[in-house]
């Protein structure tokens, strides 16, 4: 595997919020992250085998393990479950799903049961799903009633073009939610289905925050979730661990606009 280059730091970016907090962060040829450690790496294959490793390690630990659904992270957990077959100490959680069954192509638990759940020797011994057959409202508070007193140390997070993470889009009303652990949400990018996702208060709880984000399409995105400041505009800029750590992967085509 490629050694990372890892940058870290806690400097805040000066990129400013509103509307045109990524175009900016376009034009920005120096920037830090802000409260994250960044871990770049070599391309898409290398990011995957990063999370992978932490993934089995939190398995390993019996962890409480928050997994994210969209187009980048099964890589990552397919590779986990061949350096770690064995889950059953271990709790698993979804940090957001949309409103179909658990068979249908578009579920994020049915993503990780494709590439995760189906290659593994022990099944997780407390496998938490958001039920996404059931009405939002509903599935919504079932879910945040099992959240209820419990830690999680390892959570997951992709993120949107848009900067969007779990399914906490941009000027959402669940980016003030202060309360609640998960609350529906209504879809802004395809699929245009119901959701259900953990709140800012849910997400920013865990131990350890991991960000995976690859492709030079989310290279803006990156910037300003991870040098910007703190922005409803750009979702993910307002998660960060609040007692832990903030990890954000990267490969160099996501990372090109963040610059030491």
């Amino acid at each position: 595997m490629v050694s990372p280059t890892r940058r870290s730091g806690c400097e805040r970016g000066r990129g400013g919020g509103g509307n045109g907090a990524l175009a900016r962060a376009r034009g920005r040829r120096a920037v830090r992250a802000r409260d994250a450690e960044l871990i770049v790496t070599d391309d898409e294959e290398s990011a995957a085998e990063r999370v992978a490793e932490l993934l089995a390690e939190a398995a390993r630990a019996g962890s409480e393990i928050v997994l994210t659904g969209g187009s980048t992270p099964g890589r990552a957990y397919e590779l986990a479950a061949d350096l770690e077959p064995d889950w059953s100490g271990a709790g698993v959680w979804w940090g957001d799903e949309r409103c179909v069954p658990p068979d249908d192509e578009r579920s994020n638990f049915g993503l990780a049961r494709r590439t995760l759940l189906d290659r593994l020797e022990a099944q997780p011994g407390r496998l938490h799903r958001i039920r996404g057959e059931d009405e939002p409202d509903a599935a919504a508070a079932s879910y945040d009633q099992e959240l209820r007193g419990t830690t999680l140390d390892l959570l997951l997070l992709g993120l949107g073009p848009d900067g969007h993470v779990a399914s906490l889009f941009p000027n959402s009303p669940g980016l003030t939610e202060t309360e609640r652990l998960a609350i529906p949400a209504e879809a802004k990018l395809d699929p245009f289905v119901e959701r259900v996702t953990l709140t800012p208060p849910a997400l920013r709880s865990a131990r350890r925050i991991v960000f995976l984000v690859t492709g030079e399409e989310k290279a803006d995105a990156v910037a300003g979730v991870l040098a910007g400041p703190p922005d409803p505009a750009v979702p993910g800029s307002l998660i960060r661990a609040e007692s832990g750590e903030t990890l954000a992967i990267l490969d160099q085509k996501a990372a090109s606009r963040l610059r030491d």
